[in-house]
């Protein structure tokens, strides 16, 4: 039963996990905004996502998490891998670096909106689901 719980969830947790990658990048980017020769990152969701999909079947089981620095790794993260690509400048910059700042405000807002709104959507899909474990 954990295991159709944990498959019903999956997509939930694979984007989740992946908006906080993104997040995390493009929160690089803006606060490199001012580093000479920084070149901003970023990476496709959607093609990322349907990836961590592809690679964690409906037979994947839970993953652990460590607490401890000491505690032994549990397994490789679709979100660990991510294939993290170069932005092309809109316009070139005497120091060297590709951050624009309007474009990555954009794009850090734009992720934030799809973060929160995927956690009120998994939070609808656990209400649905303990509603109907709980009886009548």
């Amino acid at each position: 039963m954990i295991d159709r719980l944990a498959a019903a969830l999956n997509f939930d947790r694979e984007a989740l996990n992946l908006r906080h990658e993104r997040q995390t990048a493009l929160a690089a980017n803006i606060a490199n905004a001012d580093t000479p020769n920084y070149k901003a990152r970023d990476f496709d969701f959607s093609r990322t996502l349907s990836r961590a999909l592809e690679s964690s079947g409906a037979d994947r089981e839970l993953e652990l998490r460590t607490t401890s620095s000491r505690h032994i790794a549990a397994g490789d993260s679709v979100a660990g891998s991510v294939d993290m690509l170069y932005r092309v400048p809109d316009q070139p910059s005497l120091d060297g670096n590709t951050v624009n700042m309007d474009v990555e405000r954009s794009y850090f807002a734009d992720n934030s909106v799809r973060y929160q709104a995927a956690l009120s959507i998994l939070n609808g899909r656990i209400q649905g689901l303990k509603s109907a474990m709980q009886p009548e």
